[in-house]
């Protein structure tokens, strides 16, 4: 059974020493008390719950699975996970980043993007139930009635309710304006919904009392496409006045989809007969308000392959330090023992640096972006909030599916370190590869964030915002190229920022004669984007490293050659996506489809 240990050093690293998180956190009136004792405190038991609680389980709800009673549509999570869930619960978890007005702790949602990646490291099929209950409750938060913030919240943050969001058709996947689930108005203000969604993750559970269910459907006067979609709030069962629950709502689970991976997640198909909901938003806007919910979710799902990366890493590690195979090629390195250890060869070293350089490297991006989200709600400076909310815009599609691309290579590797044993189950290590394949599909496949990257995010805007991403690495390329320790990080980084530029004004022009331009390039241009990211970050906590790798703490050192592996073996490999990328649309639309 594989094992997990919380990164704290790593947290604790880049909260303090790399985005001095505590200080930026005192510039808003809502976080001014937050210190770093507080920061540490809090995701040192995070790191508990975690690790003792939810890791065991992991392997178990693999096992398991979930069940459906097709007699009742209720279904049954694996063993161990309706207790889990109940000690999230007491331990107040549910609650850490939402409003005191709905009984929060109104803490930073850093805190929260540390919580989630142990959550996700330890076992990521239970973490998507509160996962999604926190993406329904901001989405109601930014576009609930009073009425509706009242009734649902407090239950969603205490965690005695839980979330979906109910989107996916059996003929309307991505493209969402084939929905055809239908919303009749009743008389008493609420409305009628007919229709059926399937992929609903945590569709029907035993974990909590409730389940609210945000559902897209059609108004009888809709518009055709996206533009007539509305968004509606759907409670499994109904709610009185009183906030008590009553008869159960016409909303049922009819069957369970049988996945490669995830299987302790329940992933339902749901048949909506006539369910009550009511309106969240205006009409015929509900896109843009389950919009709220669907960028959390992406985001999410990007942490997501970033804690399985991270668990991964942890035992194929822990693996080769143990496991004998072979010699060295230079010889032998450990004579008296019949083999040497297999973290002695090469390629084992890189399959491990790989995986550990994409965690970090993501690591730092995402408390980075959460950071940021805190300051685009809470800091006090309008012209600021509006800054941090177009980065965050532009690193959304970036973290999705940079994230879970790097997750895929390196759950991978980490499986085949163990050789033959990373292909048994007992090990670990191909769940989380089966894990991790489902996130490069779902909240929008790594395709769909190509394109809204450069076609909306980049092209969309001329590159502003881009510019200004850009404009942070021109300032420290100015500030450390004049530091010779430093050359090995801020030449290479330098330019691929020169290369990023040239290739967005170089498809920019393509894309006005063409728009097919922009989807033969633009998941080779996401990938060079998210390395010049990370290229960003790995130098700037190299930077840190250089300064403390005489301090005695072997960190750093750790940090250092990490940095040096980034730059000089999984960085290169931008050189060949910008020629891809510039090779353009011919190559892929030239023969006629006969011939496939």
């Amino acid at each position: 059974m594989p094992t997990y240990t919380p990164p704290l050093r790593d947290m604790q690293f880049v909260m303090h020493e790399v985005l001095h998180a505590a200080d930026e956190l005192k510039a808003m009136p809502r976080h001014a008390d937050v210190d770093a004792d507080t920061l540490n405190a809090v995701i040192e038991e995070a790191g508990k719950f975690a690790s003792k609680v939810l890791a065991p389980l992991n392997t178990v709800g693999d096992r398991e699975g979930c069940k459906l009673d097709k007699a009742t549509h209720e279904v049954r999570t694996p063993t161990g996970f309706k207790d889990a869930y109940a000690a999230y619960v007491e331990g107040g978890w549910p609650a850490l980043s939402c409003e005191p007005e709905f009984g929060g702790q109104g803490l930073p949602l850093l805190l929260n993007q540390c919580l989630y990646e142990m959550l996700n490291s330890a076992n990521q099929a239970w973490t998507m139930y509160p996962g999604l209950a926190h993406g329904a409750y901001e989405c109601l938060l930014a576009h609930g009635t009073p009425e509706q913030k009242k009734t649902f919240l407090p239950k969603i943050v205490s965690g005695e309710w839980a979330g979906t969001m109910c989107l996916t058709e059996p003929h309307c996947g991505t493209d969402l304006g084939l929905l055809r689930s239908k919303a009749e108005p009743q008389p008493d203000g609420t409305y009628r919904l007919t229709g059926q969604k399937i992929f609903i993750s945590g569709g029907e559970h035993d974990l909590a009392d409730n389940i609210v269910h945000l559902v897209l459907a059609r108004l009888p006067d809709a518009p055709a496409g996206s533009k007539g979609i509305s968004l509606f709030v759907v409670s499994k069962y109904l709610v009185g006045s009183d906030g008590r629950l009553g008869a159960r709502n016409a909303i049922t689970c009819t069957g369970l989809e049988h996945k490669m991976g995830i299987h302790g997640s329940s992933t339902c198909q749901i048949m909506l007969d006539g369910a009550v909901g009511t309106l969240v938003g205006h009409p015929h806007k509900g896109l843009a308000a389950m919009f709220v919910m669907m960028n959390a979710a992406r985001l999410g799902v990007g942490n997501q392959s970033l804690g399985l990366t991270e668990v991964a890493y942890q035992n194929a590690v822990a693996y080769a330090k143990d496991r004998r195979q072979m010699r060295a090629l230079s010889g032998p390195k450990e004579p008296d023992q019949s083999a040497d250890r297999i973290i002695v060869h090469p390629d084992v070293r890189k399959m491990l640096l790989t995986a550990r350089a994409y965690a970090e490297g993501a690591r730092a991006m995402a408390m980075y972006t959460a950071l940021l989200i805190d300051k685009e709600l809470h800091h006090p400076d309008h012209e600021v909030r509006k800054a941090c909310a177009d980065e965050v815009a532009l690193l959304t599609p970036i973290i999705k599916a940079f994230f879970t691309d790097n997750g895929w290579i390196a759950t991978s590797h980490c499986m085949q370190v163990f050789g033959g044993h990373g292909y048994i189950a007992e090990w670990g290590m191909e769940q989380f590869v089966r894990d991790s394949r489902i996130n490069m599909i779902y909240e929008g496949t790594n395709t769909v964030q190509a394109l809204d990257l450069l076609g909306r995010k980049v092209l969309g805007d001329n590159g502003k915002k881009l510019k200004a991403f850009g404009k942070y690495i021109a300032e420290f390329v100015e500030e450390h190229g004049v530091d010779e320790r430093m050359l090995e990080f801020v030449n290479p980084l330098a330019d691929l920022g020169d290369k990023v530029t040239k290739l967005t004004t170089e498809l920019g022009f393509k894309a006005m004669k063409n728009p097919d331009e922009v989807g033969a390039a633009a998941v080779d241009y996401l990938r060079v984007c998210g390395h010049l990211v990370f290229a960003y970050f790995w130098a700037r906590m190299a930077r840190i490293a250089l300064d403390k790798q005489d301090s005695g703490d072997p960190f750093y050192t750790a940090k250092l050659h990490t940095a040096r592996f980034y730059f000089a073996k999984l960085l290169p490999e931008t050189a060949g996506l910008i020629r891809s990328a510039r090779t353009g649309l011919e190559p892929l639309m030239a023969m006629d489809e006969a011939l496939f």
